[in-house]
């Protein structure tokens, strides 16, 4: 774990270094600044801060002033002021202007410690509701009680107090996030950030941007000094969603990162050291990957130390009354129920989905239910059946219409809208999943999509 950070900005050297010394033999890592123009300078380079402590009379830079940039920029970064000219004036503007606490010098040891330990607390809370109110609304527990996810449980007890790395793998759907999430939640880093990252949602030519940062002036565009996930991860927990979409350029780069946790900016020459423990998601088998030459095989091993694996729904379909009731709180919130032989109608069905799809079904029940009861019959075809879709009576019409047409572009045109519609529902509208299975590039689906008025 990283240690809290301190950074000193004052004008006298027998400062710096005499509150360095007892600061560091505390255990906090130190950092220190002869002036305002250089303790604005460390923070703008992205270097890890938790703490400034900022005298107020200094020869460049007041240090009111300083106060007024560091509160505009860094909001969450607690600020004590130290002086040796303070007066009650001085300590309400300061105060007002955002400063956590107000200390005279010559300083004293012990409330000096007690106020830094009081505004990293203070910082800690912060953090932590700023976290709460990102997560408002989404599900962060794992739900059900099959064998299965018992024993997912189980071993995620085990690991998540340990700083070892996971390698998440499941079919989409299944709730890898959720996993990754709980594990934060449950270990010596939860008050920290977790940071997210979407691996196949950045493009190639952005992700190292995202990932590092960049400097002001890297690239066009590049109007301001950006720091990166791993950066904003530091202390906290990174997880790196879609592991297996990564490009392999920029698997190189993550495997030194990751091993060394140091790295540039985009465009820039310093050094910056992070304390980051990695989760990684995959809906694809890197082995396979491995073989096909599109994964890294040393990054496999260096990410995969303890592999976690998420069980399909269809392996755990004794947990769908469970996720039914959950969903149903969520969407109504426990206004509509569900009668049992709709529930157990949705035992006949495979989930490619997997809860992704179900919680969609449930939302879509909820929001087209006409009273507060959620019957069989509300039910989609699919559901209704343990027959394939392709023998409903629905289908069969379908076919009719088909050979009813009077010419062939018609018939085409509502074959592929129906088989479209089905395939997209047998993998929870899913268009990545949908196009691999039927041999399409996506943006070719997407534009059969619109042509056909598709609703997905």
């Amino acid at each position: 774990m990283a240690k809290n950070t301190i950074l000193i900005v004052d004008d006298e050297e027998s400062i710096l270094d005499s509150v360095g010394d007892i600061l560091s033999d505390e255990g906090y890592s130190v950092k220190t600044a002869p002036g305002g123009e250089r303790c604005l300078e460390i923070l703008e380079s992205g270097e890890p801060v938790d703490l400034v402590l900022l005298d107020i009379w200094m020869p460049d830079i007041d240090g009111i002033e300083v106060l007024k940039k560091i509160k505009e920029s860094w909001s969450f970064l607690p600020v004590i002021i130290m002086s040796g000219h303070g007066t009650i004036e001085t300590a309400v503007k300061a105060t007002k202007l955002g400063a956590h606490d107000f200390i005279e010098k010559p300083l004293s040891i012990e409330p000096l410690l007690i106020s830094i330990e009081n505004a990293l607390k203070f910082r800690d809370l912060q953090e932590e509701n700023r976290l709460l109110k990102e997560k408002s609304g989404k599900t962060t527990e794992i739900t059900g009680k099959s064998k299965k996810i018992v024993q997912l449980k189980e071993q995620i007890r085990i690991v998540a107090p340990t700083d070892a790395w996971i390698l998440i793998q499941g079919e989409n759907g299944t709730g890898k996030e959720i996993v990754a999430q709980t594990i934060h939640r449950l270990s010596k880093r939860s008050k920290r950030p977790m940071v997210e990252v979407n691996c196949a949602a950045i493009p190639d030519e952005l992700i190292e941007s995202e990932l590092f940062g960049h400097e002001k002036g890297a690239f066009t565009g590049a109007v301001s000094m950006k720091r990166g996930k791993f950066d904003l991860a530091n202390g906290g927990t990174l997880f790196l969603d879609e592991i297996g979409d990564m490009a392999l350029k920029t698997q190189a780069k993550i495997l030194r990162i990751i091993q060394e946790q140091k790295f540039q900016r985009v465009g820039g020459s310093k050094t910056i050291s992070v304390d980051v423990r990695i989760i990684a998601a995959t809906n694809k088998n890197l082995e396979e990957e491995i073989k096909k030459g599109t994964f890294r095989e040393d990054l496999y091993f260096r990410l995969n130390v303890i592999p976690i694996e998420v069980p399909p729904l269809r392996e755990r379909k004794e947990d769908i009354p469970l996720l039914v009731n959950e969903f149903l709180k969520e969407f109504s919130k426990g206004s509509i129920t569900m009668e049992d032989d709709a529930v157990e109608a949705l035992f006949n069905y495979d989930w490619p989905g997997n809860i992704r799809e179900l919680r969609n079904l449930i939302e879509r029940l909820v929001i087209l239910s006409k009273d507060n009861v959620i019957r069989k019959k509300d039910l989609p075809k699919q559901f209704l059946s343990s027959e394939p879709a392709a023998m409903t009576g629905e289908a069969a019409g379908e076919e009719a219409e088909c050979f009813s047409c009077p010419d062939f572009k018609t018939a085409r045109s509502i074959f592929e809208k129906t088989y479209l519609e089905r395939k997209l529902s047998q993998f929870g509208g899913n268009i990545k999943r949908t196009a691999e299975s039927i041999g399409i590039e996506r943006r070719h689906l997407y534009r059969k999509i619109k042509a056909l008025g598709i609703q997905n």
